[in-house]
């Protein structure tokens, strides 16, 4: 069956066949039969994607589409959205993950038979793998006289438990329905039917036994629709009539059944989905299902970078590392998962999480259950005003909190009594995260938190960090260096806390300052330094209590050191410099090295430019040369296997060694070869890398397009020079309003022999290599003049 609820623009076109937009112009000018647009407007029509492909393939301009392309494609054009057409993808891709012969026998018939079908396959399996578990959950497990099988992911009817009849809920409106299943939807471990939802009968608890509380008992029509706008995440009332009509006292909310992050879609929303259900699933039969997921999220979030504040991969495993083994984990604003995702597998293991998206939470859910066997609790909701886990008692809680937030809750959440160390001012919302944290641990629990600098010294925080010192709550501060997380130019904070079970009788808090290890240009920090130094003091002091001092670095300070009138717990502020006896010696070598590489750029130096008269050569295009056979296009990967260098954008773009890194998977990583060409992109820049030895074998990083050029008729250094014009870039490039996207298949380059390419070859070669001295030297000479500050500054170098 066609696919013509899947659209795609004249941009999506050009990529498929190779060429530029203007060519789908005239072949829509010329053609009579070329598709009619399906959607879109007069200025940027959209057309069905088969229709597209059938025509393309008609013309000889289409061989195939490669699979993922596809796949992509539909994704994209979804006629819902890509997320929602993300989140039935994933749904479709658990199903095959965890009962693939159900898939096989809900795929064998038509569309039709698939969207009804599918519902029912769906409930079933994502109740397994996100119901309700009881019994033990973490070291405290539930807080006291709390019933054990109280629902966490329960829900009522075909809304969500915090909606209203205006859809102000959470999960209301029809802009909800596709990613949490609106209307009609069948419900992930619901157990009550749509007439029980404004019924005085008392609601059954889902997976209740005998000594469990009944969810929402005796809630009027009244209460639930009504018509009294209310706050998206209020806090819940207690579920009392007298909580219900506003009679309750000023106390600590009762949250109600958290909102789940994840419902079954129903078949009249899964019928236009069909299509991209089919590519996903065979996608998965290529890929593996965990990997088909994570290559759709992956090029999602890297296709609307602005809409997602993403904690890097290695960030995340030096948080999960800092929280040590745990069985039951929370992550409190799980964003994508990627904290979660870096915990250490455990049997038995429970995995929370909530976000305030309900997108992101029902994503993060999807990724958690394909990654592991572990039991996954995801909920939707604001985490400080509506608690989906309330009486939780985490072995570990992992977070990356929103940054200077004044809309946290601060008039409502006054008489909370998670504000154990002090209620957080309006411009403190992460020492309210803090201490959310805290009162989801059990005792001796961990707690890692990324945190912006400020929250270590701003003076309206200083009471609460006090109370954390004296308390024994707070046991490290971490500075990152620059680059390692967004935003990108401020040097983060890691804090590491536990819930005290007793008062250490002299306790110490252990600070480490890492922005030593702040990378060059864009390249990132050097994480694998990072990751030593950080864990190899943190483990000395939890051994000790203690650290031994290494100057510049880390050191264990006495807590009564820190309790001054600022409480400012900023690491640089209270590490010894770092000793540098050899500082003279190691400026004058830097100084050596500047003067060779001086000389080096002076003799490379191009010599007097020579006009020429103007030159119009025939042009040909990378993507025709690709569709020819004379070079082969590959973009960067996912992960891989191998745990190899990466190459990526920062490094072609500064110049740099491979510095990244990709997850492992059972995707098979792109690994380059001496003489490959390699762009980025994303970020306007006219840039172009030939590989050498040195570089060979690393793997080919994200927003990356490789080129490997038949050598007898291609030379590298000629491709790599013309596709370095600015003309040519601005040519096949595309405008968004915060982003520039080049298409490489669109990049032009002219039919010359293979002599006279070599003899142009020759020449960017000279100048790529007076270029790299250029930089080299650049960089020597801050080298020298920061040391000379430093030097001078610090007295380990004498004025003259």
């Amino acid at each position: 069956m066609q696919d013509n609820a899947t659209e795609v623009t004249a941009a999506g076109i050009a990529r498929l066949a190779g060429v530029g937009r203007a060519a789908v112009s005239n072949w829509r000018r010329r053609h009579a039969d070329f598709p009619k647009p399906v959607g879109g407007t007069e200025t940027s029509p959209s057309f069905a994607l088969a229709e597209v492909e059938a025509w393309l393939r008609k013309q000889g301009k289409l061989a195939e589409v490669p699979l993922r392309e596809r796949v992509w494609q539909q994704l994209v054009g979804h006629p819902e959205g890509p997320l929602t057409a993300l989140v039935h993808a994933g749904c479709v891709l658990l199903l095959i993950h965890e009962r693939p012969t159900v898939w096989l026998d809900a795929s064998a018939g038509s569309d039709a038979r698939l969207a009804a079908m599918l519902p029912g396959a769906l409930e079933e399996v994502l109740t397994a793998r996100f119901g309700s578990v009881r019994g033990r959950a973490g070291r405290g497990g539930r807080a006291p006289g709390a019933g054990t099988g109280a629902a966490v992911n329960a829900s009522v009817g075909g809304e969500g438990v915090n909606t209203s009849s205006t859809g102000s809920g959470v999960n209301s409106g029809a802009g909800a329905a596709g990613v949490n299943a609106g209307h009609g939807a069948p419900i992930v471990n619901a157990g009550l039917r749509a007439s029980d939802v404004n019924s005085d009968s008392v609601a059954p608890v889902v997976n209740a036994d005998s000594a469990t509380p009944a969810v929402n008992p005796t809630l009027t029509t009244s209460a639930v629709n009504s018509p009294t706008p209310q706050p998206v995440n209020a806090p819940p009332a207690v579920h009392t009539p007298a909580a219900v009509h506003g009679t309750a006292t000023p106390s600590a909310p009762t949250p109600s059944a958290p909102t789940p992050a994840l419902r079954a879609p129903s078949g009249p929303q899964l019928l236009p989905s069909a299509p991209l259900l089919r590519g996903a699933a065979e996608l998965a039969a290529e890929i593996g299902a965990r990997q088909a997921f994570e290559f759709l999220l992956s090029r999602h979030l890297d296709a609307n970078p602005r809409q997602y504040t993403l904690t890097p991969a290695d960030l995340a495993g030096l948080m999960a590392d800092l929280a040590g083994p745990a069985r039951t984990v929370l992550d409190p604003a799980c964003g994508t998962g990627a904290l979660l995702r870096a915990v250490d597998t455990l049997p038995d293991q429970e995995l929370y999480a909530q976000d305030s998206a309900p997108d992101l939470a029902a994503l993060t859910a999807l990724r958690l259950a394909l990654h592991s066997r572990a039991g996954v609790r995801g909920a939707v909701g604001d985490t400080l005003r509506a608690d989906a886990h309330p009486e939780l008692r985490a072995d570990a809680v992992l977070c990356h909190p929103p940054f200077n937030e004044r809309n946290w809750g601060h008039d409502e959440l006054a008489y909370d009594p998670r504000w154990e160390y002090g209620f957080p001012a309006r411009t403190e919302s992460e020492l309210a995260w803090v201490q959310h944290a805290l009162a989801r641990l059990a005792d001796g629990g961990s707690a890692v938190l990324l945190m912006p600098p400020a929250a270590a010294s701003r003076r309206s925080g200083r009471r609460i960090r006090a109370d954390l010192l004296r308390r024994g709550a707070l046991r490290a501060v971490v500075a990152l260096p620059v680059g390692a997380a967004p935003p990108y130019n401020i040097p983060l904070h890691v804090w590491v806390l536990r819930r005290p079970d007793r008062t250490p009788a002299a306790p110490e808090v252990l600070l480490v300052d890492t922005g030593r290890f702040a990378g060059e240009g864009r390249g990132g920090p050097d994480w694998p330094a990072v990751r030593e130094a950080v864990l190899d003091a943190w483990r000395a002091f939890e051994r000790a209590g203690r650290s031994a001092e290494r100057p510049g670095l880390a050191r264990s300070v006495p807590v009564i050191e820190l309790l001054d009138d600022d409480v400012d717990l900023a690491p640089a502020r209270h590490l010894p410099p770092a000793a540098v006896a050899d500082g003279a010696e190691q400026l004058t070598a830097v100084r050596e090295r500047l003067g060779t590489t001086l000389r080096l750029t002076t003799e490379l130096t191009p010599p007097p430019a020579a006009p020429a008269p103007g030159v119009r050569w025939p042009l040909t295009t990378v993507g025709e040369l690709a569709r020819g056979g004379a070079l082969m296009m590959r973009t960067g990967g996912n992960g891989g296997h191998a745990r190899v260098p990466v190459l990526t954008d920062h490094d072609v773009l500064a110049g740099t060694a491979p510095s990244g890194t990709l997850p492992e998977s059972e995707e098979e990583a792109v690994l380059t070869e001496p003489g490959d060409v390699v762009v980025p992109v994303l970020g306007g820049g006219s840039v172009a890398r030939v590989i050498d030895d040195a570089t060979g074998g690393a793997a080919l990083g994200r927003n990356l397009v490789l080129l490997r050029p038949d050598r007898t008729a291609l030379d590298p250094w000629f491709l790599a020079g013309f596709l370095r014009g600015t003309a040519n870039n601005r040519q096949a490039s595309s405008y968004a309003s915060t982003a520039t996207r080049l298409d490489v298949r669109r990049l032009q380059l002219p039919r010359l022999p293979l002599d006279e390419q070599r003899r142009y070859g020759a020449r960017f070669r000279a100048l790529d290599e007076f270029e790299r001295a250029l930089r080299h030297a650049s960089r020597l000479g801050d080298q020298l003049v920061r040391g000379m500050y430093d030097g001078l500054t610090d007295g380990t170098v004498a004025p003259g």
